[in-house]
């Protein structure tokens, strides 16, 4: 995310709320279950986890609250549920931080570069720029919804972009509106996330390496094992990646090496997939097979296709 994020958090803090708590982020998914659950029971319109120092990792609850309307959770020190809404704006800052795994898909992430060795001493051409935003908050909520409005009345014309599963309302009123009037897609950061997912660029080493050992026979865990401890103590791609997938104290764990198989088994990456064919356990067969028709999850340029700004404007005064 870059460094001195903190004012690009705080303004957009400040276009939605007077006030803020910033929180740190949750160590495990349990933690992060209660600290969401507390905070959505005061509908609160901006949730910040501020000064990231890991990853932002992809906990469950924190997934379905980001791609769900509706979360139910047990109350703290009570024994009811609640059900509460999650139309919130969550924000996260850190330095040299960034989604991983399944939060790739859930965050736009901006990347800031000040271009100073020390941030902290830069000077800004709007100094006060939270405050004029809290003294004109009116001003500015309106000119964002105006927009909105405008592709609205214009009879919401599409753009032919990517889709983004689970956001569709979000890409009809935020993104959609943005897109007609020829400004870049706000969405781009997420599909960029997706194609430099650390995850995904392991998966694809993986995936590489096992097709280069077997091509397109299928072969069982123990055979690549094989494979490495007859090479142990040599710098072999198959050995970095195995390490980098289970090491454990330096060894590689077997067991948790095969349930990493598992759980990336079927999904794509660098045109390939990981296929199990056969048997269970330690006999489980794999096969890594290539998916010609893949679509790369890489940002592509969109093309606006029917309406414009401009037009709307020339409709709307009797043109």
């Amino acid at each position: 995310m870059g460094r001195s994020v903190p004012v690009i958090a705080s303004a957009n803090r400040a276009t939605l709320a007077q006030r803020g708590t910033p929180a740190s982020f949750p160590a495990n998914d349990e933690e992060c279950q209660k600290l969401l659950l507390a905070e959505l029971l005061r509908a609160p319109p901006v949730i910040e986890f501020d000064n990231l120092t890991c990853d932002l990792w992809a906990h469950k609850s924190l997934c379905t609250v980001l791609t769900s309307e509706f979360i139910r959770g047990r109350i703290l020190g009570e024994s009811k549920t609640a059900i509460v809404s999650t139309r919130t704006l969550l924000l996260s800052s850190g330095n040299n931080v960034g989604p991983i795994q399944d939060m790739t898909r859930r965050c736009i992430t901006i990347y800031l570069d000040p271009m100073v060795e020390i941030p902290a001493t830069r000077t800004y051409k709007r100094p006060d720029l939270i405050r004029e935003i809290l003294q004109d908050r009116a001003r500015y909520i309106s000119a964002a919804l105006t927009v909105v409005r405008a592709w609205i009345a214009a009879g919401k014309p599409k753009t032919n972009c990517k889709s983004l599963a689970s956001y569709g309302d979000w890409s009809d009123l935020c993104r959609q509106p943005l897109l007609w009037l020829g400004c870049s897609d706000p969405a781009a950061p997420i599909f960029e996330s997706l194609s430099e997912d650390p995850e995904r660029e392991l998966l694809a080493r993986f995936l590489n390496v096992w097709q280069s050992m077997f091509g397109k026979s299928a072969a069982m865990l123990r055979d690549a094992m094989k494979r490495y401890e007859s090479h142990f103590g040599e710098q072999d791609e198959l050995g970095e990646v195995l390490h980098d997938i289970a090491d454990e104290r330096g060894v590689i764990n077997r067991r948790k090496l095969g349930w990493w198989l598992k759980r990336h088994a079927g999904q794509i990456a660098d045109g390939l997939r990981l296929v199990h064919c056969e048997g269970n356990g330690a006999a489980a067969k794999w096969r890594v097979e290539s998916v010609s028709t893949v679509l790369s999850v890489s940002a592509e340029s969109t093309e606006k296709t029917v309406s414009t700004a401009a037009e709307y404007r020339r409709a709307s005064s009797g043109e």
